[in-house]
Protein backbone atom coordinates (compact mmCIF):
# COMPACT_ATOMS: atom_id res chain seq x y z
CA UNK A 1 0.00 0.00 0.00
CA UNK A 2 2.94 2.38 1.20
CA UNK A 3 4.78 1.93 -2.38
CA UNK A 4 1.46 2.26 -3.95
CA UNK A 5 0.78 5.48 -2.40
CA UNK A 6 4.41 6.76 -3.08
CA UNK A 7 6.10 4.98 -5.89
CA UNK A 8 8.10 7.62 -7.31
CA UNK A 9 10.85 9.26 -5.14
CA UNK A 10 12.19 7.74 -1.78
CA UNK A 11 11.94 10.96 0.07
CA UNK A 12 8.45 11.16 -1.00
CA UNK A 13 7.54 7.79 0.10
CA UNK A 14 9.51 8.62 3.68
CA UNK A 15 7.62 11.91 4.31
CA UNK A 16 4.06 10.41 3.30
CA UNK A 17 4.66 6.83 5.82
CA UNK A 18 5.60 10.28 8.60
CA UNK A 19 2.42 12.08 7.43
CA UNK A 20 0.22 8.58 8.30
CA UNK A 21 2.29 7.50 11.46
CA UNK A 22 1.39 11.15 12.40
CA UNK A 23 -2.48 11.21 11.86
CA UNK A 24 -2.66 8.05 14.03
CA UNK A 25 -1.17 9.41 16.65
CA UNK A 26 -3.58 12.55 16.21
CA UNK A 27 -6.19 10.76 15.95
CA UNK A 28 -5.64 8.55 19.19
CA UNK A 29 -4.46 11.24 21.18
CA UNK A 30 -8.12 13.17 20.24
CA UNK A 31 -9.57 9.86 21.60
CA UNK A 32 -7.72 9.99 24.73
CA UNK A 33 -8.79 13.58 25.23
CA UNK A 34 -12.80 13.36 24.22
CA UNK A 35 -13.03 10.41 26.85
CA UNK A 36 -10.47 11.80 29.71
CA UNK A 37 -12.11 15.81 29.17
CA UNK A 38 -15.40 14.94 31.14
CA UNK A 39 -13.24 13.60 33.92
CA UNK A 40 -10.76 16.22 33.88
CA UNK A 41 -12.83 19.57 35.39
CA UNK A 42 -11.65 20.37 38.26
CA UNK A 43 -9.08 22.92 39.38
CA UNK A 44 -5.98 22.92 40.95
CA UNK A 45 -6.35 22.09 44.81
CA UNK A 46 -9.61 19.93 44.24
CA UNK A 47 -8.24 16.45 42.95
CA UNK A 48 -6.27 14.20 44.60
CA UNK A 49 -2.62 13.56 44.51
CA UNK A 50 -1.71 16.73 43.84
CA UNK A 51 2.20 16.33 44.62
CA UNK A 52 2.31 14.75 40.90
CA UNK A 53 2.85 18.51 39.63
CA UNK A 54 5.68 19.32 41.97
CA UNK A 55 9.11 19.62 40.15
CA UNK A 56 11.49 16.23 40.85
CA UNK A 57 14.69 18.37 39.91
CA UNK A 58 16.92 21.33 40.20
CA UNK A 59 16.46 22.52 36.35
CA UNK A 60 12.61 21.93 35.97
CA UNK A 61 12.66 24.26 39.54
CA UNK A 62 14.93 26.78 37.80
CA UNK A 63 12.76 26.94 34.69
CA UNK A 64 10.02 27.50 36.74
CA UNK A 65 8.49 24.42 37.91
CA UNK A 66 6.83 23.22 34.63
CA UNK A 67 8.84 22.48 31.20
CA UNK A 68 8.24 19.40 29.19
CA UNK A 69 10.94 20.54 25.71
CA UNK A 70 14.22 21.28 26.86
CA UNK A 71 15.88 18.44 25.83
CA UNK A 72 18.71 18.41 27.62
CA UNK A 73 21.54 15.76 29.06
CA UNK A 74 19.28 15.73 32.39
CA UNK A 75 17.43 12.32 32.88
CA UNK A 76 15.37 14.20 35.75
CA UNK A 77 13.62 16.09 33.28
CA UNK A 78 12.45 13.26 31.78
CA UNK A 79 9.99 12.48 35.22
CA UNK A 80 7.33 14.89 33.19
CA UNK A 81 7.87 14.33 29.83
CA UNK A 82 8.72 10.35 29.06
CA UNK A 83 9.48 11.90 25.93
CA UNK A 84 12.85 13.55 26.92
CA UNK A 85 14.07 9.99 27.57
CA UNK A 86 16.91 9.87 25.09
CA UNK A 87 19.59 7.20 24.00
CA UNK A 88 22.25 9.33 25.18
CA UNK A 89 21.18 8.70 29.42
CA UNK A 90 21.87 4.97 29.28
CA UNK A 91 23.35 4.25 32.44
CA UNK A 92 22.77 7.52 34.08
CA UNK A 93 21.42 8.03 37.63
CA UNK A 94 19.82 11.19 39.33
CA UNK A 95 19.88 11.81 43.04
CA UNK A 96 17.77 14.91 44.26
CA UNK A 97 17.76 16.54 47.60
CA UNK A 98 14.99 19.05 47.91
CA UNK A 99 14.35 21.27 50.94
CA UNK A 100 11.37 22.84 51.18
CA UNK A 101 9.39 24.11 54.48
CA UNK A 102 8.75 23.06 58.06
CA UNK A 103 11.39 20.63 57.57
CA UNK A 104 9.15 19.02 54.56
CA UNK A 105 11.97 17.09 52.24
CA UNK A 106 11.56 15.27 49.08
CA UNK A 107 13.80 12.83 47.43
CA UNK A 108 13.77 11.65 43.64
CA UNK A 109 15.82 8.76 42.67
CA UNK A 110 16.08 7.62 38.60
CA UNK A 111 17.95 5.49 36.49
CA UNK A 112 18.23 4.74 32.49
CA UNK A 113 19.26 1.99 30.16
CA UNK A 114 19.13 1.38 26.38
CA UNK A 115 18.26 -1.76 25.20
CA UNK A 116 20.00 -1.66 21.70
CA UNK A 117 18.68 -4.91 20.64
CA UNK A 118 14.97 -3.41 21.33
CA UNK A 119 15.56 -0.10 19.93
CA UNK A 120 14.03 1.42 23.26
CA UNK A 121 15.04 3.20 26.29
CA UNK A 122 14.02 2.63 29.75
CA UNK A 123 13.82 4.39 32.90
CA UNK A 124 12.79 3.90 36.74
CA UNK A 125 12.48 6.44 39.27
CA UNK A 126 10.82 7.41 42.51
CA UNK A 127 9.66 10.39 44.18
CA UNK A 128 9.37 10.51 48.01
CA UNK A 129 8.17 13.43 50.46
CA UNK A 130 8.46 12.89 53.83
CA UNK A 131 6.65 15.31 56.00
CA UNK A 132 8.49 15.17 58.95
CA UNK A 133 6.09 13.59 62.44
CA UNK A 134 3.02 15.22 63.60
CA UNK A 135 0.79 15.44 66.39
CA UNK A 136 -1.84 13.28 66.00
CA UNK A 137 -5.17 14.74 67.82
CA UNK A 138 -8.99 14.30 68.39
CA UNK A 139 -10.88 16.54 67.54
CA UNK A 140 -11.17 18.98 70.60
CA UNK A 141 -7.07 19.47 70.15
CA UNK A 142 -5.91 16.74 73.11
CA UNK A 143 -2.61 15.31 71.72
CA UNK A 144 -2.86 11.38 71.90
CA UNK A 145 0.70 10.04 69.52
CA UNK A 146 2.04 10.85 66.45
CA UNK A 147 2.24 10.23 62.78
CA UNK A 148 4.34 10.55 59.73
CA UNK A 149 2.92 11.51 56.64
CA UNK A 150 4.13 9.97 53.57
CA UNK A 151 3.79 10.64 49.89
CA UNK A 152 5.03 8.48 46.95
CA UNK A 153 5.43 8.05 43.48
CA UNK A 154 7.44 4.76 41.97
CA UNK A 155 7.37 5.55 37.56
CA UNK A 156 8.77 3.30 34.74
CA UNK A 157 9.02 5.01 31.75
CA UNK A 158 10.09 3.78 28.12
CA UNK A 159 10.93 6.00 24.73
CA UNK A 160 11.86 5.10 21.48
CA UNK A 161 13.60 7.13 18.56
CA UNK A 162 10.88 8.24 14.79
CA UNK A 163 12.51 9.17 11.80
CA UNK A 164 15.70 10.83 13.81
CA UNK A 165 13.70 14.01 14.75
CA UNK A 166 10.78 12.37 17.02
CA UNK A 167 10.62 10.51 20.26
CA UNK A 168 7.81 9.45 21.57
CA UNK A 169 7.60 7.82 25.01
CA UNK A 170 4.49 7.22 28.29
CA UNK A 171 4.96 6.52 31.84
CA UNK A 172 3.40 4.37 34.22
CA UNK A 173 2.96 5.57 37.89
CA UNK A 174 2.25 3.80 40.82
CA UNK A 175 0.81 6.38 43.50
CA UNK A 176 1.39 6.10 47.18
CA UNK A 177 -0.27 8.48 50.38
CA UNK A 178 -0.30 7.59 53.45
CA UNK A 179 -1.43 10.10 56.32
CA UNK A 180 -1.58 7.51 59.72
CA UNK A 181 -5.03 6.02 59.52
CA UNK A 182 -5.51 7.29 56.02
CA UNK A 183 -3.90 5.42 52.81
CA UNK A 184 -4.49 5.80 49.10
CA UNK A 185 -3.40 4.70 46.16
CA UNK A 186 -3.77 5.56 42.34
CA UNK A 187 -2.59 4.40 39.19
CA UNK A 188 -1.37 6.74 36.18
CA UNK A 189 0.51 7.20 32.88
CA UNK A 190 1.84 9.72 30.49
CA UNK A 191 2.08 10.09 26.98
CA UNK A 192 4.90 12.70 25.39
CA UNK A 193 6.00 13.10 22.05
CA UNK A 194 9.14 15.42 21.31
CA UNK A 195 10.65 17.13 18.07
CA UNK A 196 14.01 18.06 18.09
CA UNK A 197 15.76 20.13 15.35
CA UNK A 198 19.74 20.59 15.90
CA UNK A 199 20.01 22.66 12.68
CA UNK A 200 17.96 25.97 13.81
CA UNK A 201 18.13 24.87 17.61
CA UNK A 202 14.27 24.15 17.75
CA UNK A 203 12.90 21.68 20.11
CA UNK A 204 9.37 21.30 20.66
CA UNK A 205 6.83 18.30 22.98
CA UNK A 206 3.25 17.87 23.95
CA UNK A 207 2.05 15.80 26.87
CA UNK A 208 -0.46 14.07 28.26
CA UNK A 209 -0.17 13.92 31.81
CA UNK A 210 -1.95 11.59 34.75
CA UNK A 211 -4.27 9.53 32.76
CA UNK A 212 -5.64 7.22 35.75
CA UNK A 213 -7.53 6.75 38.46
CA UNK A 214 -7.82 6.57 42.14
CA UNK A 215 -7.55 3.00 43.43
CA UNK A 216 -8.17 2.96 47.06
CA UNK A 217 -9.70 6.21 48.47
CA UNK A 218 -8.55 7.66 51.99
CA UNK A 219 -12.04 6.99 53.30
CA UNK A 220 -13.13 4.13 51.34
CA UNK A 221 -15.63 6.08 49.29
CA UNK A 222 -16.02 8.58 46.93
CA UNK A 223 -12.85 8.48 44.47
CA UNK A 224 -11.49 11.71 43.29
CA UNK A 225 -9.78 13.14 40.31
CA UNK A 226 -5.90 12.87 39.55
CA UNK A 227 -4.53 16.54 38.72
CA UNK A 228 -4.55 15.86 34.22
CA UNK A 229 -2.78 18.50 32.42
CA UNK A 230 -2.39 18.88 28.52
CA UNK A 231 0.61 20.52 28.10
CA UNK A 232 2.37 22.01 24.82
CA UNK A 233 6.49 23.58 25.52
CA UNK A 234 8.64 25.07 22.78
CA UNK A 235 12.10 25.75 23.38
CA UNK A 236 14.90 27.76 20.98
CA UNK A 237 18.62 28.15 21.30
CA UNK A 238 19.53 31.19 19.41
CA UNK A 239 22.41 30.40 16.78
CA UNK A 240 24.50 33.22 18.23
CA UNK A 241 24.33 33.70 21.06
CA UNK A 242 24.78 31.44 24.47
CA UNK A 243 21.06 31.67 25.36
CA UNK A 244 17.99 29.27 24.88
CA UNK A 245 14.59 30.34 25.94
CA UNK A 246 11.43 28.18 26.58
CA UNK A 247 7.92 28.63 27.04
CA UNK A 248 5.61 26.05 28.44
CA UNK A 249 1.83 25.95 28.02
CA UNK A 250 -0.03 24.00 30.53
CA UNK A 251 -3.81 23.07 31.29
CA UNK A 252 -4.65 23.13 27.76
CA UNK A 253 -7.66 21.43 28.56
CA UNK A 254 -9.44 24.25 30.67
CA UNK A 255 -9.03 27.61 29.51
CA UNK A 256 -10.18 29.51 32.34
CA UNK A 257 -7.91 28.54 35.31
CA UNK A 258 -8.75 31.23 37.80
CA UNK A 259 -9.86 29.61 41.33
CA UNK A 260 -12.64 32.36 42.50
CA UNK A 261 -13.72 32.03 45.87
CA UNK A 262 -15.88 35.03 46.37
CA UNK A 263 -16.36 34.47 50.14
CA UNK A 264 -12.41 35.15 50.41
CA UNK A 265 -12.28 37.46 47.71
CA UNK A 266 -15.07 40.09 49.16
CA UNK A 267 -13.66 39.46 52.55
CA UNK A 268 -10.19 40.66 51.49
CA UNK A 269 -10.94 43.02 49.14
CA UNK A 270 -9.70 41.33 46.06
CA UNK A 271 -10.93 42.10 42.63
CA UNK A 272 -11.73 39.75 39.79
CA UNK A 273 -12.31 40.35 36.29
CA UNK A 274 -15.02 37.74 36.05
CA UNK A 275 -13.95 37.74 32.49
CA UNK A 276 -12.28 34.06 31.15
CA UNK A 277 -10.79 35.85 28.11
CA UNK A 278 -8.58 38.45 29.53
CA UNK A 279 -4.59 38.45 29.61
CA UNK A 280 -4.44 37.58 33.14
CA UNK A 281 -6.07 34.16 32.38
CA UNK A 282 -3.97 33.50 29.51
CA UNK A 283 -0.68 34.43 31.52
CA UNK A 284 -2.11 32.04 33.92
CA UNK A 285 -1.08 29.11 31.50
CA UNK A 286 2.10 30.10 30.73
CA UNK A 287 5.75 29.65 32.63
CA UNK A 288 8.73 31.00 30.85
CA UNK A 289 12.61 30.04 31.03
CA UNK A 290 15.83 31.85 30.04
CA UNK A 291 19.14 29.03 30.02
CA UNK A 292 22.50 30.56 29.79
CA UNK A 293 25.62 28.50 28.43
CA UNK A 294 28.53 30.57 30.57
CA UNK A 295 30.65 27.63 29.55
CA UNK A 296 30.60 23.89 28.28
CA UNK A 297 30.36 23.26 31.57
CA UNK A 298 28.24 26.36 33.17
CA UNK A 299 24.74 26.56 32.62
CA UNK A 300 22.75 29.15 34.55
CA UNK A 301 19.02 28.68 34.23
CA UNK A 302 16.10 31.44 35.00
CA UNK A 303 11.88 30.59 35.09
CA UNK A 304 8.62 32.22 35.34
CA UNK A 305 5.73 31.07 36.73
CA UNK A 306 2.68 33.70 36.90
CA UNK A 307 0.01 31.32 38.10
CA UNK A 308 2.24 30.58 40.97
CA UNK A 309 3.11 34.50 41.74
CA UNK A 310 -0.69 35.27 41.29
CA UNK A 311 -1.96 32.52 43.38
CA UNK A 312 0.27 33.36 46.29
CA UNK A 313 -0.24 36.30 46.69
CA UNK A 314 -2.56 37.98 49.28
CA UNK A 315 -4.66 40.34 48.77
CA UNK A 316 -2.72 43.77 48.44
CA UNK A 317 0.58 42.49 50.10
CA UNK A 318 3.64 42.91 47.99
CA UNK A 319 4.28 40.01 45.83
CA UNK A 320 8.18 40.77 46.21
CA UNK A 321 9.79 38.14 43.63
CA UNK A 322 7.13 35.53 44.16
CA UNK A 323 7.04 33.14 41.09
CA UNK A 324 10.77 33.47 40.34
CA UNK A 325 13.03 31.13 40.47
CA UNK A 326 16.54 30.22 39.39
CA UNK A 327 19.06 27.54 39.65
CA UNK A 328 23.08 26.74 38.02
CA UNK A 329 24.37 23.79 36.44
CA UNK A 330 27.90 22.19 36.71
CA UNK A 331 28.62 19.95 33.83
CA UNK A 332 31.05 17.59 33.79
CA UNK A 333 31.11 14.04 31.44
CA UNK A 334 31.06 11.77 34.29
CA UNK A 335 28.71 14.13 36.50
CA UNK A 336 26.22 16.77 36.65
CA UNK A 337 26.07 19.40 39.81
CA UNK A 338 22.72 21.17 40.02
CA UNK A 339 21.01 23.84 42.39
CA UNK A 340 17.58 25.48 42.36
CA UNK A 341 15.89 28.53 44.19
CA UNK A 342 12.23 28.60 43.79
CA UNK A 343 10.61 32.04 45.68
CA UNK A 344 7.18 31.49 47.15
CA UNK A 345 4.74 33.15 49.68
CA UNK A 346 6.71 36.47 51.24
CA UNK A 347 9.69 36.13 49.15
CA UNK A 348 10.12 32.60 51.03
CA UNK A 349 12.21 30.32 48.87
CA UNK A 350 13.19 26.52 49.03
CA UNK A 351 16.18 24.41 47.73
CA UNK A 352 16.97 21.74 45.77
CA UNK A 353 20.54 19.96 45.03
CA UNK A 354 20.59 17.18 42.54
CA UNK A 355 23.53 14.86 41.14
CA UNK A 356 23.60 13.05 37.62
CA UNK A 357 26.09 10.05 37.73
CA UNK A 358 27.07 8.24 34.70
CA UNK A 359 27.77 4.79 36.39
CA UNK A 360 29.42 3.39 32.79
CA UNK A 361 31.91 5.71 32.90
CA UNK A 362 32.77 5.47 36.66
CA UNK A 363 32.95 1.91 36.40
CA UNK A 364 35.28 1.96 33.29
CA UNK A 365 37.13 5.09 35.33
CA UNK A 366 37.60 2.13 38.54
CA UNK A 367 38.25 -0.30 35.89
CA UNK A 368 41.31 1.51 34.60
CA UNK A 369 42.56 2.58 37.61
CA UNK A 370 42.50 -1.00 38.63
CA UNK A 371 44.36 -2.23 35.79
Amino acid sequence: MEEFLFPACPAARKIGIFVSTMKQWIVIILCLMQVLLTRAQTLGGSTVFNFLRLSNTPQLTALGGENISNQSQDIGMAYHNPALLRESMHAQASFVFNSIYSGVNSYHVQGAYRAEKLKTNFAVGILYFDYGSLDQTDASGNVFGSFSPRDYVVQATMSRTYLNRWIYGASLKYIGSQYGAYNSSGLAADLGLSYLDTAIGLQASFVIKNIGTQLTTYTGSGKGELPFDLQLGVSKRLRNAPLQFSINVNRLHRFDVTYNDTVYNNENGIETSGKALSFDNIFRHLVFGVQGYITDKIELSVGYNYLRRKELNVGSTGNGVNGFSGGIGVLFKKIQIRYARAYYQANRSYHQFGINVRLNEFASFTKNTQN
